[in-house]
């Protein structure tokens, strides 16, 4: 499934999580990891920068992420679970 890009996303790995800074607001998807497996625990994109395709580019940069470094992925955040649903593609990252 061919989507756009969206905006820049920075990883903040001593954080645990992967952010947007957008029209001065700021989008934020949080992850966990532990034995393998990084867990998406919280996705959040404020209204005024919503429908712009933020949410979706941060739960794609954290699978991007976990393929890279091998971990297997739990979407506890409804919706980066749904959003994995929608890409069977990225089936094969699930824990």
């Amino acid at each position: 499934m061919n989507e756009t890009a969206g905006p820049a996303v920075h990883h903040d790995e001593a954080a645990q999580r992967f952010v947007v800074d957008l029209d001065g607001h700021q989008g934020v998807l949080e992850y966990t990891l532990a034995q393998g497996v990084m867990r998406l625990v919280h996705t959040g994109v404020p209204a005024a920068i919503g429908g712009r395709g933020v949410a979706a580019n941060l739960v794609r940069n954290a699978l991007d992420f976990a393929r890279a470094r091998g971990y297997k992925v739990r979407p506890d955040c409804s919706y980066a679970e749904a959003w994995m649903q929608r890409h069977p593609e990225q089936q094969d990252l699930l824990a």
